[in-house]
């Protein structure tokens, strides 16, 4: 039976980081969205961008859709998932964290990170004439791709944006998440260097009963190896 997926890529990125795992997964038969987040659109004023705007630009995507879907997020779209399961969940047929920031009530993604890194981030956004975190080349080579070849690493960085600093210290409501009864998968990439070990698997443990689809790769898989990303993911709602 055909899916609809709507993808939801994580921080510095767009929608066009799952331009490969759309097209898997529309030649698998599928329907597949990736969204471009309030804030990541050229033209965007990032310095007027809330969480709040983050949400809506998602839950707007979501309330379109005609049937429900499997929503799918990467890395910082996880507690955007979190956030806006609760807005629509009758939108909802299956939710998917791959490599994601699973948050406790009442935190942010800056409560989960090396203090030396979000105080470093917070600074370097303090001082952007916007608000915003810039893409910061040796974080991405070290330690998003530290496995990746150099052209990888080149074209993505080509690619990423500045990321409005609220989408990290904006502290969430996950109470109202745990009252969403919508089955829930973890795809986690093993090799994935952004966190210390165990990072992410102690995230799931969050979310009660999930089903865990363990893959090799890192943490930015999903544009080296969209197949192998794809492929989890039609597992996922098989």
């Amino acid at each position: 039976m055909p899916e609809t997926f709507v993808l939801v890529h994580g921080a510095w990125h767009g929608g066009w980081v799952w331009d490969g795992v759309v097209k898997e997964l529309e030649a698998a038969g599928h329907k597949a969205l990736a969204p471009t987040l309030a804030g990541m659109a050229p033209g965007d004023d990032r310095a007027k961008v809330t969480f709040d705007a983050i949400i809506d630009s998602l839950a707007t995507v979501l309330a379109a859709q005609s049937e429900p879907v499997v929503l799918v997020g990467h890395s910082s779209a996880g507690f955007v998932l979190q956030t806006v399961a609760a807005r629509v969940p009758e939108k909802l047929k299956r939710i998917v964290f791959l490599n994601a920031f699973i948050l406790p009530d009442g935190t942010c993604q800056f409560d989960l990170v090396p203090p030396e890194a979000s105080q470093g981030m917070t600074v370097a956004a303090q001082a952007s004439p916007d608000n915003c975190v810039p893409v910061i080349e040796e974080f991405v080579r070290d330690q998003l791709m530290p496995g990746d070849s150099k052209e990888a690493q080149d074209a993505l960085l080509a690619r990423l944006s500045p990321q409005p600093l609220a989408l990290f210290t904006t502290p969430i409501n996950a109470r109202a998440f745990a009252q969403v009864n919508v089955p829930k998968t973890v795809v986690f990439c093993r090799d994935d260097a952004s966190l210390p070990p165990g990072a992410f698997q102690g995230m799931v443990q969050a979310l009660g009963e999930c089903r865990v689809i363990e893959i090799p790769g890192g943490h930015e898989l999903l544009f080296i190896d969209p197949t192998a990303v794809a492929k989890a993911l039609l597992e996922a709602v098989a």
